[in-house]
C-alpha cells in the first residue's frame, strides 16, 4: 500500500485479528487506561502478572504513565516549594492510597496491583497535588486537611476495586468536599485568650 491507508475490509481486519497487511505495522495505539485494562482483565480472572505481562506495559503501569505522574509529582514539588499548598493533603492522600493498597497486595498479589500501580497510575497523582488541595472546597485547618487528603485516598482505592469505574479520583474529591465543613469543625484550632 503506497500511501499507508488501510481499505475498509483491511481495516476490520486489523481490528479483529490484529493483523495488518504485509509491510505494514502499528503506528501508535489508542485504548483504555491502564486502571481500566486492569479492571478489565481482572474481572474477566485474569492475575496481575497476565495483566502485567501484556506489551503495553511498562515499568510500573501502562507504558508512559509513570513518567506523566512523575512530571505532575513534579509540579506538585514546585507548588509545596513555592508554599502555594501546603504538604498535608497530597502527602496523607498519597500516603492512605499506599497503605491501603500495600495491604490488599499482600493478602493476594495475584488480585490486587501494587502500591506503585495505585500511586503512578490514573489521576492520584494531579488529584493529590492539583484537585484536593483547591483552597476553596477543601478543609482549611491542618488537621482537617489530613483527614481529608486520607479520605480520598481512601476512596479512590474503594472505588477503583470495587466500584463501576476504573479510576475513582474525582467521585472520591467530590464526596470529601461534602466532608469538608464537618472536619474543619471537629478539627480546628483552640484559640487562646479567648473564652470557651
Amino acid at each position: 500500500i503506497a500511501d499507508n491507508t488501510l481499505s475498509f475490509t483491511q481495516t476490520l481486519s486489523a481490528i479483529f485479528t490484529g493483523n495488518f497487511p504485509s509491510g505494514l505495522n502499528w503506528d501508535s495505539i489508542s485504548g483504555a487506561t491502564p486502571l481500566d485494562e486492569v479492571k478489565t482483565q481482572l474481572g474477566l480472572q485474569a492475575s496481575v502478572q497476565d495483566v502485567q505481562s501484556s506489551p503495553l506495559w511498562g515499568i510500573i503501569g501502562g507504558k508512559g504513565w509513570e513518567y506523566l505522574a512523575l512530571a505532575y509529582l513534579a509540579g506538585g514539588a514546585y507548588l509545596l516549594y513555592q508554599r502555594i499548598i501546603t504538604w498535608h493533603t497530597p502527602v496523607s492522600l498519597l500516603l492512605a492510597l499506599a497503605v491501603i493498597s500495600s495491604i490488599f497486595f499482600f493478602i493476594d498479589s495475584s488480585y490486587y496491583t501494587s502500591p506503585l500501580f495505585h500511586v503512578f497510575s490514573g489521576g492520584a497523582m494531579i488529584g493529590a497535588f492539583f484537585i484536593a488541595t483547591d483552597p476553596v472546597s477543601s478543609c482549611t485547618s491542618n488537621k482537617g486537611k489530613l483527614f481529608y487528603g486520607a479520605g480520598i485516598g481512601l476512596l479512590i482505592f474503594i472505588i477503583r476495586q470495587w466500584g463501576g469505574y476504573p479510576d475513582g479520583v474525582a467521585f472520591a474529591v467530590l464526596l470529601m468536599n461534602m466532608a469538608a465543613p464537618f472536619l474543619d469543625y471537629y478539627t480546628k484550632p483552640k484559640v487562646f485568650g479567648a473564652r470557651q
